[in-house]
Parts: structure tokens; sequence; C-alpha cells
């Protein structure tokens, strides 16, 4: 599905020289690169604070902590995402609102949000999925009518542009009150292990936000707040620095291959190949194609046979998951239902050649000549 070495083989001096020097200094944990890192993302993405962590889990439920939520306070979320952006939901006590999603982006339906608003909700998690944004002017409207936080679940769609109605354009993460994202090696900005960041506009979120992170802390061993211990680690960081001036190209290079997947399947009639919105960009975290007619599976197990990587992102909605059972969505989530059983993601990154992709059309195109 990725191909992380074969990335690493063209940046592998600076790669390298880049963890030597962090060894060298031992400055491991907070570190100089962490703070060149957090300004040269806050520079990239236009926006004020960026504060690293430990992971895009943890900065989700920084997120919801440095907000001030109360247990039993509602927060509306995408019910087609990844199990995260709900865990630190529950983890911290709040009440998850499912919602539906849009069939053709697979990102949250503002309808749906402004129909589950009730005195108890507080803030609303629009997720970017695999790599487009959500309808973030609509939600940011719905959010300042009804006075509600927005945290943007950018673990996806970091390098995403968002255009709004009036011509100006944001960095995906940089709309809401606060954004996060996950540094996980297969993201599209990504490390050599975990890490994660949060953004914000906000000088009083930012400070309480860097505070949560290192247990609370403002000034050494004076314990202002609860915290938790999520930091990113240097080396990390240095690695993020080298790759940071590639994202736009490690994007783009997604696209392409994007592009050229359409063009060679949207042939196919019972294949429906990915939607991008008007107001967004799209960074192809993933690749998804919807399969109609119920041969989702059969696909799947074919390319597998064929030894061609696949995916199912994702087989469960989470209102089905047993974790959330106790959790009832507002609505039926029809749609989430319907993509759990249609979707399936290809081979997707930025070393991807024609003649691989030609691999992956050639056994798809054979699957459906045969049947």
């Amino acid at each position: 599905m990725v191909d992380l070495k074969g990335q690493y083989d063209k940046i592998k001096q600076k790669i390298d020289s880049a963890i030597y020097n962090v060894i060298n200094s031992a400055a491991f944990v907070k570190g100089p690169e962490v703070t060149k890192f957090q300004n040269e993302l806050s520079e990239y993405l236009g926006i004020k604070h960026s504060i690293a962590c430990g992971n895009g889990t943890d900065a989700l439920q920084i997120a919801l902590m440095a907000l001030g939520l109360k247990p039993g306070d509602e927060v509306i979320t995408s019910d087609f995402t990844f199990i995260a952006t709900v865990e630190v939901v529950a983890l911290l006590g709040l009440k998850p609102v499912l919602v539906d999603v849009c069939p053709s982006t697979f990102n949250i339906d503002v309808d749906k949000i402004r129909k589950a608003i009730t005195p108890q909700t507080k803030a609303i998690i629009p997720v970017h999925l695999f790599g487009q944004c959500a309808n973030m002017e609509e939600i940011m409207k719905i959010a300042d009518e009804y006075n509600l936080f927005v945290v943007e679940d950018n673990a996806q769609a970091i390098g995403a542009k968002y255009t709004f109605s009036d011509g100006s354009v944001k960095k995906a993460g940089t709309i809401g009150h606060i954004g996060c994202t996950s540094f996980f090696p297969s993201k599209n900005l990504g490390c050599y292990g975990d890490g994660g960041a949060l953004f914000t506009n906000n000088d009083d979120l930012a400070k309480i936000i860097s505070s949560i992170t290192n247990h609370g802390m403002e000034v050494r061993y004076h314990h202002d707040r609860i915290g938790v211990n999520s930091r990113l680690d240097s080396i990390q960081a240095a690695i993020l620095r080298v790759k940071l001036p590639l994202l736009d190209e490690y994007c783009n290079a997604r696209y392409n291959a994007a592009m050229y997947y359409n063009e060679q399947l949207s042939e196919i009639e019972e294949l429906s190949v990915p939607i991008i919105s008007d107001y967004s960009t799209h960074v192809f975290h993933q690749y998804t194609l919807r399969v109609k007619n119920g041969k989702r599976n059969n696909l799947k197990k074919h390319l597998d046979d064929s030894g061609i990587p696949c995916m199912v992102y994702y087989p469960i909605p989470l209102h089905k998951q047993k974790a959330f059972l106790q959790y009832k969505s507002v609505h039926e989530c029809k749609v989430s239902v319907l993509l759990s059983n249609e979707v399936i993601s290809l081979p997707m990154h930025t070393e991807l050649s024609k003649e691989q992709q030609n691999t992956v059309i050639d056994a798809i195109r054979s699957f459906f000549n045969n049947m």
C-alpha cells in the first residue's frame, strides 16, 4: 500500500544526517529540533501556533481537554472514520453523537450535523477523510450559530487547501478553533515512528495545549492543570523537518497517480472513482473506490490472490462497533453502512510508478471482464 523504503532512499543522506545530529546533541526530548519544526509547520500552514505531540490520537484528546468540556457534553462527528476520532470523546466522558456522511466525498454531512444539535452539544469534529476537506464553510456557520467549538481531524489531509465562497483559501486544519494531525509513517507527512500536532490561531488555547502535552506545566514543576505526557521526540522532529519542504511534491505525486487511476478505471461501470469537491483540493492519503452490486469482497479476494495490496477503510461504521453500541446515532447512518460494504482502497504513495499502477489496473479489469 505504501513504499516508505523507496521514499527514504531518495532522501537518505539528509535523513541520516538529521538523525545523527540529534543523537550527537543528546537533546532527545523537547530539543531545538522540535521548536524549529513547530515554527516551520506554522509557517507552512499559515497559522500562529503549531504544538507537536506524541501521536494523532493524543492530539484529538488534548484538543478536547483544552476546550474545557464537561462529562456528558455532546460532540458531533462522523460515523465513517477511524476509531480514534470517537475513541477520545468517549475516553474523556463526553458523549459522541455519530452522524452520516456524504456518499460522494465520504465526509460528514452538514445537514445531519444541524439536525443532531441539542442543548448539550458543545463541539463538532469534522474529519477530512482520505485527503480532502469536509465542507468547512458551512460547518463554521453552524458552529457560530450555535456557539460550538470545531476541532478538525486533519490526520489524512495535511497539505489540502479549502476555498471559501469569497475566494479566500486556507490550509486544512487551520479553519476550526483547533486542528489536529498525525505523523504516522504512512501519512502524507509521516515520521519514522509516532507523532502528531495541534494547530490554532488562539493564543490562550495554544498556551493551554502546550501545557497539557507536558503534564500540565507552564513553568517546570508547577502543574496548573491536569495534563498528559505527549511529546514529539527530537529525532522524529528532525525527520519531519527534512520531509516538510517536500510535502507539496508528495501530495502532487499522489494526485497525479490518482488521476491516472481515475482515467483508467472510470470506464468500468461497476466502479465509482473518487470525486473531488468544488471547495477542496485532494491530497489522496487514500485512493478509495466504491464497488457496486455487492462485488467488493470478491474484488478484494481477487486482488489479494493476485498479490495486489488493497485495504477496506472502513469495514464497520462506528455506530455498529461493539465499543460504541451504547451511543446511539441521532439519525440512521445509511450512507456509512453502504460505504462500509462498497469501499476499497488501492496502493497510493509517492513512489507509485505507472508500471505498478498498470499491474493494479489490469488485475481489476480482469476481475470485471471475467464476471
